[in-house]
């Protein structure tokens, strides 16, 4: 069951779980309920409703593509020549597998994805556009924008 079906609003104790989650997704069951000021059975089971729910869609490391040899960052804009649900949807499925893909936007308004991406050169991402993106059926145009520089939001998206 995805959050939209799940009729359940967030209370209090869910906002103030997830804001210590977002803050760092690896504290312990025992810090968790500690800082929250709820049982650690209450926390845990909490925890497992608020992922089973789709409102925590999991935990990651945020990994500096640079310190593992992907220096060049970019944006590729991607529009379709028409929206075939076929063709959409394989773009939605196959793109977040391949290589260096950090994240996948399906977006309205003139582009239909943004794709960013991290290759370990400028020579490495023009080949992926051009083997993984422009190839695909359906794909019209590809914009590739260079990312010079990155910031995650600080704050968290539970609170305030």
């Amino acid at each position: 069951m995805s959050r939209q079906d799940d009729p359940r609003p967030l209370d209090e104790v869910d906002h103030t779980l997830l804001a210590l989650l977002e803050a760092d997704g690896r504290m312990s069951n025992a810090q968790l309920a500690r800082e929250s000021g709820i049982a650690e059975s209450t926390c845990l089971a909490r925890v497992r409703s608020l992922r089973d729910r789709g409102v925590i869609r999991g935990v990651h490391a945020d990994v500096d593509p640079a310190t593992v040899g992907r220096g060049v960052e970019a944006i590729v804009a991607v529009r379709f020549a028409g929206h075939a649900r076929t063709d959409i949807e394989e773009f939605s499925d196959a793109v977040p597998d391949l290589p260096g893909v950090v994240s996948l936007f399906h977006v309205s308004g003139g582009t239909d994805f943004y794709v960013h991406v991290a290759q370990p050169s400028a020579l490495e991402l023009r080949d992926f556009v051009l083997d993984h993106l422009t190839t695909r059926r359906g794909v019209a145009h590809a914009e590739t924008s260079l990312v010079f520089d990155s910031r995650r939001g600080r704050r968290p998206l539970s609170g305030e």
